[in-house]
């Protein structure tokens, strides 16, 4: 009967825009969060999506018209060191220290390549991946290195098509004899050096720390700078927009690729604010126009609502009755909005799989945040604008 007398408004139409606004709006207001937090969680989540390379960064200051030829002008003094470890977003910073003696490598097997060898360390702890067997102590004959992945990656599919040589796989370049020549005339020493790992993050070649300060003592050229030209740092979020400023305003080179996600981060940022701001607009034309039409259908109830009341119907009988008919359309679109998210994070974590990368299958906090922020304010929206309008009457 309450129905009957209290819901005789026939502007369906108005409902379900209203209803649709307020469904397209939340929509889209989930949907801009779950893209800040999934970008979020590719930088620096818990996930460690380390094939972004973004953590790392080795750096070295640019080398100009200006400053060619004048190595004291590309090497980092104590007091660029103690300033990069007060950068924004740098974490720590690790010197990279090259050989300042000669080295000659002759590979064996069937492979007839010899070449003078540059070789770097860096400390354990920036590392990407730790071989068992990294040590070496002065008196062995025997040297592990690491080489870069993009060395094997050049060789396979550059130099080696075009000189007729075999390619090669990570096992096999492991399994191959190569001795280095270190030092010169009476004083060279003979080194049995084998690959056991490949790094992501350095691209040079990279033997342990005791053995480049062991080869630097002993067979270093007289009048080298020893002062690093590289070093490598551990960035919390290196697309912080103060972070890439800073490397710029230093005159700071490094990989294009490894700030990559600073132009990114920026246009997530606008995407993501312009898709909230079109949301709150939605959401807030739905939420107008719902509440319009609920006072409307009050007010078309008027006489039926004034005789409910003198019969003895009290208001706030009579806001819960209203409120049981209209809040659980909007609790159904926010349902709907909600599945639509949690579909469209599914769907986003598939895809980033495909491409190596991990994010988590369903929605994190900030997306549950934001639906609990926003359905609590229009549950109070809503039974303000009822109870408002009964007591009117």
């Amino acid at each position: 009967m309450l129905k009957k007398l209290l819901m005789r408004t026939q502007h369906s139409s108005r409902l379900w825009a209203a209803l649709a606004a307020l469904c397209i709006g939340t929509t889209l207001l989930l949907l801009s969060v779950m893209i800040w937090w999934n970008f979020s969680e590719l930088l620096y989540g818990k996930n460690q999506n380390d094939t972004l390379g973004s953590t790392f960064l080795v750096i070295g200051k640019r080398v100009t018209q200006q400053n060619m030829g004048n190595a004291n002008a590309t090497v980092f003094q104590p007091a660029d060191i103690d300033s990069l470890k007060n950068a924004p977003q740098v974490q720590e910073v690790g010197v990279i220290t090259s050989n300042r003696f000669p080295v000659y490598a002759v590979m064996g097997g069937k492979l007839p390549l010899a070449t003078d060898l540059p070789i770097e360390s860096v400390p354990d702890k920036f590392l990407d991946n730790m071989p068992a067997d990294w040590q070496w102590q002065p008196g062995s004959r025997d040297l592990p290195i690491i080489i870069s992945s993009k060395f094997l990656d050049i060789y396979n599919y550059v130099f080696a098509p075009s000189q007729g040589l075999p390619q090669l796989s990570e096992a096999s370049v492991k399994s191959i004899a190569l001795n280095l020549k270190v030092g010169e005339g009476d004083k060279a020493e003979i080194f049995s050096a084998h690959v056991v790992g490949f790094s992501d993050r350095i691209g040079s070649v990279l033997a342990p720390q005791a053995f480049i300060d062991y080869g630097n003592k002993v067979h270093g050229k007289a009048g080298a700078n020893e002062a690093p030209s590289q070093l490598i740092l551990k960035a919390k979020d290196p697309s912080d927009i103060k972070f890439g400023h800073y490397l710029q305003n230093h005159d700071y080179a490094t990989n294009s690729q490894n700030l990559r996600w600073s132009k990114i981060r920026a246009i997530v940022e606008v995407v993501t604010s312009a898709t909230g701001i079109l949301a709150l607009l939605l959401m807030g034309i739905g939420t107008l126009v719902f509440i319009l039409f609920i006072e409307l259908t009050i007010a078309r109830a008027q006489q039926s609502l004034t005789l409910l009341l003198q019969i003895g119907y009290s208001p706030r009988y009579l806001s819960r009755f209203m409120i049981g008919r209209f809040l659980p359309m909007v609790l159904g679109t926010v349902i709907v909005s909600m599945v639509i998210t949690i579909i469209g994070q599914a769907v986003a974590s598939s895809m980033v799989k495909d491409q190596g990368l991990v994010l988590p299958a369903l929605p994190g906090w900030p997306v549950w945040a934001a639906l609990a922020v926003s359905t609590s304010i229009l549950v109070l929206l809503v039974t303000k604008s009822i109870s408002g309008a009964i007591k009117k009457h």
